[in-house]
């Protein structure tokens, strides 16, 4: 894992731990008379941080198993636009030979320089 990948890692980490501690401190405090918590503010911190933990550890998990499915259909879908523009540019080539063709059929004109000789001159 290269050095990038483990800073947005701890990054992300911390953003979740920030905001788990401050959702379980406005959920479980209430009385600031004391320097420690009471065993009901304890109680609650401990039920607040256990269900966010379980729910972010759930959710992780969900991510994992869905994550490759979602890249392949990303995958697929890069893959049909792909063959999809590939045909529109055939079918423009096609087309603009197409186009080209009755004109080449014409007869062709003389360059300038070129000598044209008709039958009633010789």
């Amino acid at each position: 894992m290269d050095h990038e990948q483990q800073l947005r890692n701890l990054r992300d980490f911390l953003l979740v731990y920030n905001r788990m501690t401050e959702i379980c401190f406005q959920r479980c405090t209430s009385n600031f008379n004391y320097r420690n918590l009471t065993m009901d503010e304890e109680r609650c911190v401990d039920n607040c941080a256990g269900k966010l933990i379980r729910s972010n550890h759930r959710l992780m998990g969900t991510y994992v198993q869905l994550m490759p499915r979602m890249m392949q259909r990303r995958m697929d879908e890069i893959e049909s636009k792909a063959a999809e523009n590939a045909k529109a540019v055939e079918a423009t080539e096609i087309s603009a030979a197409v186009t080209a063709a009755p004109q080449e059929l014409q007869s062709p004109q003389p360059a300038t320089g070129d000598v044209h000789v008709s039958p009633t001159d010789t």
